[in-house]
């Protein structure tokens, strides 16, 4: 008895070469989309990821895309700002607002004035006697 192969499912994709539009690199001339080196930035890959993922050295990919690492760096810094105030302002998450207010508005937990950390000064020669004080009236706060 023959049984017959029933495999259902899509057919698997061949291969079919295309071109890539890119800046050719190194001494094979491999062809790297600059873009894609950008997105790869944008998404917080360190250099060394980067030149793995296209088979360059660190200093190639630096030599010949500089402008294209920092610009998706700038991007995700751009990214994570939005984040971060929209989680502060919209989300209301206290530790996110102290963080900013921290960070952005320069302010402080801690005390920064030295001399507020002083006692109070006290000074005898205008030290008022008691019995002065029960002769005025007293004033009422509502008054």
């Amino acid at each position: 008895m023959k049984q017959e192969k029933s495999k259902t499912g899509p057919k698997p994709k061949e291969m079919i070469e295309g071109t890539i539009v890119g800046l050719p690199v190194g001494r094979n001339k491999t062809v790297i989309p600059p873009d894609q080196v950008e997105e790869l930035a944008a998404l917080g890959c360190r250099d060394i990821e980067i030149a793995k993922f296209f088979g360059l050295s660190e200093s190639t990919l630096r030599y010949n895309f500089q402008d294209y690492l920092d610009l998706g760096r700038e991007h995700l810094k751009i990214k994570l700002r939005r984040a971060l105030l929209q989680n502060a302002c919209t989300n209301m998450n206290a530790a996110v607002q102290i963080f900013l207010a921290k960070n952005i508005l320069g302010m402080s937990d801690q005390q920064t004035d030295a001399e507020s950390n002083q006692p109070l000064p006290w000074n005898e020669s205008e030290e008022i006697e008691i019995d002065q004080l029960e002769d005025e009236p007293v004033k009422d706060i509502d008054e």
